[in-house]
């Protein structure tokens, strides 16, 4: 019971710092604004793992690849500590630590999804109560890469726009079939 107790704690912590530093990644790839509190609090939150570890961890096709490997990183030992505290450390193989890291990479993919889901539910019900927010621009920032591709191929009826929840449906289509099948294929190789 008091194991179970310290792996939701853990959980609920390291999904918690995961989740900032995936949202500071995503704030960096769609260049919005940083002055903004959500920002800010992204910002002070990661800053003393992330400027270190930039040191050695270099950019690529200007993608901060420091934050995006800590995150990987905080949720790979979060599923080796939960392996650990349930008792089968003895029996990882070097192939199940590679299981590990590929199912940390999942992890990390279906928090990315939920981010998304989640940014676009807040842009539509803030542009429904107050569309003149002074978080719709930066909603709007966050979210137009994704809904601007989809646009290509649905414009808006009747102004109304149904990219959000194409987006929506998307995430969603990967979160419970994809990922979940990714998932079991890697757990398979694991035993």
């Amino acid at each position: 019971m008091l194991i179970q107790a310290l792996i939701f704690l853990l959980d609920a912590v390291a999904s918690a710092f995961v989740t900032v530093l995936l949202l500071r990644f995503h704030l960096q790839v769609t260049r919005a604004s940083f002055n903004n509190p959500l920002a800010q609090f992204c910002m002070a939150l990661t800053d003393f793992v992330v400027k270190p570890m930039r040191r050695v961890v270099p950019g690529l096709w200007g993608l901060d690849m420091a934050t995006l490997l800590l995150a990987w990183l905080v949720q790979y030992l979060l599923l080796l500590l939960v392996v650990a505290l349930k008792g089968s450390a003895l029996s990882l193989s070097p192939l199940a630590f590679g299981g590990l890291a590929l199912l940390a990479l999942l992890e990390l993919a279906k928090t990315a999804l939920w981010m998304v889901i989640f940014l676009q539910f807040m842009l539509f019900v803030i542009s429904f109560v107050n569309p003149h927010s002074p978080y719709m621009g930066l909603l709007s920032a966050m979210n137009r890469p994704f809904v601007r591709r989809i646009q290509k191929f649905i414009p808006p009826i009747g102004n109304i726009d149904l990219s959000p929840m194409v987006v929506m449906l998307l995430c969603s289509v990967l979160l419970n079939f994809i990922l979940p099948w990714l998932a079991l294929q890697i757990g398979v190789g694991l035993m």
